[in-house]
Parts: C-alpha cells; sequence; structure tokens
C-alpha cells in the first residue's frame, strides 16, 4: 500500500472532474446536456480502452457477464450525468457540487432498502444531519418557485441537482452489485458505452452546431472525464477507500475557487453553511463504514482456524 500516492491520485481525479464540470458549465449557455453528456462519454472511450491496452487488461477487462446490469447501471448514470449538466447551466457551480454531496448520503439508505445492509442508529444520525445540509442549501431556491423567471429556473436547476444526486446514488448501488461478478475496468468502460449510446436520444431535442472553441471544450471534457475516471480507479489500488474516500470533498474547494475566479460566483451563506454539514456528515459515514470494516475484519480472524 501506499497511501499518498492513493491520495495524490484521488485528489488528480477531483480536480479533473470539477475542471471537466466547469468546462461543460462554460458551454451551457449554447450546447444542450444531452449533447454534452455524449461528448463527455464518447471522448472517454478511446482514454479508457488505452488505459486498458497499457495495464494489459483489454480482452479480461471487457468481459460481461451481467448485460442487464451494466444496462441499468448506465442508464441511471447518464439520468444523473445528464441532470447534473442542465443544473451546471442554471446555478453557480459550488452549489451544484455542493448538492451532490447528496448521492453517497443517499447510498447509505438505498443500501438499506435495496441490499438489505444493516445501517444502525449512528449512520441513519449522520444522514440526517447531511441532508440537513442539503435542505439549507436548497431552501433559498425552492422559494423562488413563484419569483422572477430567472429565480424560478435557479430553481429548477436546484431540483434537477437533486435529482441527480439521487440517480447517482442509485447507480452506486448498481456498481455494488456489479462488483461481485464484473471486473471494475469492464464497469467503467461500458458506462462510458451506455451513456454515449443513450445520450443520442436526445438528438430529436435540439443538439447545436458547437462552435469551434465549445469543441474543444467539449472534447477536452470527454478527455478529462475518462483520465479522472483512472486516476480515481487507481487510487483505490494504492490505499484503502477509506483513506482516499475523505479527499472526494476537496472538490467544493475546487469549485469555489473555479467559481468565484472563471464565473465570478460569490458563495452564499446558505450554501456554505449546507456544503460544511453535508461535508461533515459524509466524513462521519465514512470513519463509521472504517470501523465497522474493522470489527468485520476482526470477527473473521477470530473465526478463521489456526
Amino acid at each position: 500500500m501506499r497511501p499518498l500516492t492513493g491520495i495524490a491520485l484521488k485528489l488528480a481525479s477531483v480536480m479533473l472532474f470539477i475542471t471537466m464540470s466547469a468546462l461543460i458549465k462554460a458551454v451551457a449557455g449554447h450546447v444542450p446536456p444531452g449533447e454534452s453528456v455524449f461528448f463527455r462519454s464518447f471522448f472517454a472511450i478511446p482514454v479508457i480502452l488505452t488505459w486498458l491496452a497499457l495495464r494489459g487488461d483489454l480482452r479480461t477487462g471487457l468481459r460481461v457477464r451481467s448485460p442487464m446490469g451494466h444496462f441499468w447501471r448506465g442508464f441511471v448514470g447518464t439520468a444523473a450525468m445528464g441532470m447534473g449538466f442542465a443544473a451546471l447551466g442554471l446555478l453557480p457551480l459550488p452549489e451544484v457540487t455542493a448538492l451532490g454531496y447528496a448521492a453517497p448520503l443517499l447510498v447509505v439508505v438505498f443500501a438499506a432498502m435495496f441490499l438489505n445492509e444493516q445501517v444502525g442508529v449512528f449512520r441513519i444520525s449522520a444522514v440526517g444531519l447531511g441532508l440537513i445540509g442539503v435542505l439549507i442549501v436548497l431552501a433559498p431556491r425552492l422559494t423562488a418557485l413563484s419569483g422572477p423567471v430567472v429565480e424560478t429556473m435557479q430553481a429548477v436547476g436546484a431540483m434537477l441537482a437533486l435529482t441527480g444526486a439521487i440517480c447517482a446514488a442509485l447507480a452506486q448501488i448498481y456498481v455494488r452489485k456489479l462488483v461481485q461478478t464484473e471486473e471494475t475496468s469492464a464497469i467503467v468502460f461500458y458506462f462510458s458505452v451506455t451513456s454515449t449510446l443513450l445520450s443520442l436520444l436526445t438528438l430529436p431535442f435540439g443538439w447545436v452546431l458547437p462552435t469551434g472553441a465549445e469543441l474543444g471544450l467539449l472534447v477536452l471534457a470527454g478527455l478529462l472525464g475518462g483520465i479522472g475516471q483512472i486516476f480515481l480507479t487507481s487510487s483505490y489500488r494504492f490505499a484503502d477507500a477509506s483513506v482516499v474516500a475523505p479527499f472526494d470533498y476537496a472538490s467544493i474547494l475546487f469549485a469555489l475557487g473555479i467559481g468565484y475566479f472563471i464565473f465570478d460566483e460569490v458563495p452564499t451563506g446558505a450554501m456554505l453553511t449546507g456544503a460544511s454539514l453535508v461535508v461533515v456528515a459524509g466524513i462521519i459515514i465514512i470513519w463509521r463504514e472504517r470501523q465497522l470494516g474493522i470489527r468485520r475484519n476482526k470477527a473473521r480472524a477470530a473465526r478463521t482456524p489456526e
């Protein structure tokens, strides 16, 4: 194990994903979300294939045992991506990032509902704290539903971001099922393939011809998304998940910086307060998962005959 390498890779992946989101936001005024999903997914495929080839996993890494599992993971994951991209065109980058933090909280709830995982009072309380944070971020937007058109569209953006987080959480539940039979590389690759194909269904809803600059930004977003996925996957090869997972929340710092300096977005007090609560709740859940993992390992060791 090389934890510092794992942490560095995780931080690099977080930075790449936030940069990718910023690129999507930069073209969101002209390019529809479905079209952005296509570029993000399609141009990630050659990056992933190159990575698999360099690792020598091209043959085994693309083997499929549960095609429908890949489809449903791709379906909800594509929905999450599309709604997140749509929200980026309506809300500040840090706010979309903060609302996206609802996903890991909801994974805990969905795991209990759909995977019959045991979830104790400690984690449920942390989820409750995180959801209070989400409501604090949402509240100013929802009160504007009956206001001017601009404020109403921002409220729609907030709901899109939250619904996208719900879909992202469901996608993680499908991933938890898939890892029991599928290679991680196959899950990564076939998600990009599925989301590319599904994004084409949005063609009748008004794709546009991007300008040269927009095309460059969209292609770069796809390449960065593919590289970010590789860095993310690789980070877990060098460090335990409980070590690198908290660094997901560094994304809010990157989002605040990019939002302020690139898009002139000044965060509100409600957004900062709510995001802080969600981050604290997420770290508590990660810490608790680590403690439970240690206990389970000790219990297995005690049952193993010498």
